[in-house]
């Protein structure tokens, strides 16, 4: 089996979403091509002719029947790729196509690392908390908010002190003051059995 008839056999059909950045590989001549197919085809898995083939390099190689532009490819060891099946006539690209699939998972894989996740980070207080406490726990918020996170500030109560939420909540407004220049108040303070809490998103 010849190597680009192997890639043939391996590759399978993608998603032409996973095309998506390839198409700013084509020349200005090509720029009214769209990508509105549901499969890729490739190599003997292309039907239609003539087509208007694309070299590597992303040179125009003009109008090619089928069997002419397969040729063209295989010369090269390369795959014939169909890139915009509802242009007239529909559009094809020698490539490796083994190749570009890797490296597109590649560069996936590095966008999704690059992503940030937003968890919920919680910072708890006590109604009678001294300020030395209140200052720790308050650069731990704000630490957290920093990083892009939000922040889930719980006031926990005990026993009788329960009876007295608005002490509470004067700590809990202290503090959403205290951070006000990174932070914003996603939700308001609400108590909910023993706890009351709020939460602060970035800016």
């Amino acid at each position: 089996m010849h190597a680009s008839e192997h890639r043939e056999a391996t590759s399978g059909i993608a998603d032409s979403g996973a095309l998506g950045p390839f198409f700013c590989l084509l020349s200005a001549r090509s720029s009214t091509i769209q990508d509105t197919t549901k499969r890729v085809r490739v190599n003997r898995q292309i039907r239609i002719s003539p087509l208007r083939v694309i070299a590597p390099d992303g040179s125009q190689m003009g109008i090619l029947e089928l069997d002419a532009a397969l040729a063209a490819a295989l010369e090269r060891g390369l795959d014939l790729v169909e890139v915009a099946p509802m242009a007239r006539p529909p559009v094809v690209r020698i490539m490796d196509y083994g190749k570009f699939k890797f490296e597109q998972a590649k560069q996936a894989r590095q966008a999704k690392k690059k992503q940030h996740v937003i968890h919920l980070k919680e910072v708890k207080y006590r109604p009678g908390i001294d300020d030395h406490d209140f200052d720790t726990k308050t650069r731990h918020a704000r630490r957290f908010l920093g990083e892009g996170n939000k922040v889930k500030v719980t006031m926990m109560f005990r026993g009788r002190q329960v009876a007295h939420p608005e002490i509470g909540k004067l700590v809990l407004d202290r503090v959403s003051a205290d951070l006000a220049d990174i932070a914003k108040v996603e939700t308001d303070a609400k108590l909910e059995g023993k706890n009351m809490t709020m939460i602060l998103a970035p800016k």
